[in-house]
């Protein structure tokens, strides 16, 4: 009986942790992407539109050179995205440390963009020493 409960306990857990795999730092639609990938992706300026999703005074703190703001916390986030930004063209995003931005991404992506998200958000980013404008 033990010897039961134990395999069955077992499997439980195995399906439990299978089903969840991943679902961390993306879901099916965006991406999340480390720093230097990021930093590769960004590169490219006619093929993605780089997207700050902090507030305005943090975006005046320092921000991705070329980055666009819209602060994902306000409620017009979705219009000022719809009107700001191409569904032709990949959306990186990012926000100070990646939760807002994983917010933003998912949001985006279920309105039919193309979304990478920077993982670690502009945290990350300084701690690698990549630029950064004041």
């Amino acid at each position: 009986m033990n010897k039961l409960f134990l395999i069955l306990l077992l499997a439980v857990i195995v399906v439990v942790a299978w089903a969840m795999r991943g679902h961390n730092t993306s879901n099916d639609l965006y991406s999340t992407v480390d720093v230097d990938e990021f930093e590769k992706l960004i590169a490219d300026t006619s093929q993605v539109v780089l997207l700050d999703v902090r507030t305005p005074s943090e975006y005046q703190e320092g921000h991705l050179r070329g980055a666009l703001q819209i602060d994902v916390k306000t409620d017009s986030f979705m219009m000022a995205a719809r009107d700001q930004l191409p569904k032709d063209k990949t959306i990186a995003v990012y926000c100070r440390s990646g939760r807002r931005s994983a917010n933003a991404a998912s949001r985006l992506s279920e309105e039919g963009y193309r979304v990478v998200n920077l993982d670690g958000g502009i945290i990350a980013w300084k701690k690698a020493s990549k630029p950064v404008v004041m």
